[in-house]
């Protein structure tokens, strides 16, 4: 089985739809798909344009897939307000004082726009196996999630709500159900994958190994969430990926389950920090992350 893992990132991730299409350019046809945050988000919509394209052709033109994916992002993710918007103090105190406190961003925009163009009933027709994850804060248990769920667009949700920033999703309502962003607790869901049986894996993060941070307005709040994400994700990120390399090195019984078949992994992630913020961006950055995105995947392919 051949599996495409999509990591975290936010706008990152538009970095790695540029590197998905020479994933594809390649030859390489994923069985299945997973996806954590952003990654979830280009899962799912890639998914569901298989699915479309299956239901009416019989089969699946996976550059076609892309290009709609790639046309998603340079059409609809353009500025800070198409992510969401910034709640007035006024409601933000208002929610505090209540005990409803909800993120800072109002992220009905972003959405919407999802719910324009998946539809639940072609993902689960697709002949493509998807799975995208998101933690309960709860009981802060990772879960993850496939379209048999009767609520999984709303685990697609969960799973790139940023702590904080965004609201907390509860599942078909359910204040029980209460789900964030897969990333508090793995970034890159390898793992995920080779226990559902993936033996052939190329999956794409979004950060580099080693970085060097630049010092920030620690007194600004905004960047401070950005930079404690990124330090964590980071972190995750590495951490899932060296327990993959390690796993395929030694093909070791770590995680209770046996591997019989040899595993092929490749790993594409940048080599330098992606600088885009969610709050300050344009069309123009968007399109800059796709391009270098594609570029350093096709490189990676033609470095081998």
């Amino acid at each position: 089985m051949k599996a495409l893992v999509l990591g975290g990132g936010s706008l990152k991730g538009a970095w790695q739809v540029g590197a998905i299409q020479a994933v594809l350019e390649s030859g390489f046809k994923p069985d299945m798909i997973y996806g954590i945050s952003a990654g979830a988000l280009n899962a799912t919509f890639m998914v569901n344009e298989a699915g479309h394209q299956f239901e009416k052709n019989k089969k699946i033109d996976w550059d076609i897939v892309n290009k709609k994916l790639i046309s998603f992002w340079i059409e609809n993710i353009t500025k800070p307000t198409d992510i969401g918007i910034l709640k007035s103090k006024w409601q933000l105190g208002i929610e505090t004082l209540l005990s409803r406190f909800d993120g800072l961003l109002d992220t009905n925009p972003l959405y919407e726009k999802l719910n324009k163009y998946i539809d639940l009933t072609t993902l689960r027709r697709s002949p493509i196996l998807l799975k995208v994850g998101a933690v309960n804060i709860n009981t802060g248990e990772m879960y993850y999630a496939d379209p048999l769920e009767q609520y999984f667009i709303d685990f697609v949700r969960a799973s790139s709500s940023i702590p904080l920033l965004m609201p907390v999703v509860q599942i078909g309502g359910d204040h029980r159900k209460a789900y964030l962003d897969g990333g508090l607790r793995e970034v890159v869901p390898i793992k995920k994958a080779i226990e559902d049986g993936a033996t052939e894996i190329i999956a794409i993060a979004t950060h580099p190994k080693h970085r060097d941070m630049d010092a920030i307005n620690y007194r600004s709040f905004f960047s401070m969430i950005d930079r404690i994400k990124d330090i964590s994700i980071s972190q995750f990120e590495n951490n899932d990926i060296e327990w993959a390399e390690k796993h395929q090195e030694n093909w070791l019984n770590l995680a209770g389950f046996s591997i019989n078949k040899k595993l092929s992994l490749k790993i594409i992630r940048p080599h330098n920090p992606l600088n885009i913020h969610l709050t300050e961006f344009n069309s123009k950055n968007i399109k800059d992350l796709i391009i270098d995105g594609y570029e350093h995947g096709y490189n990676s392919f033609h470095a081998d």
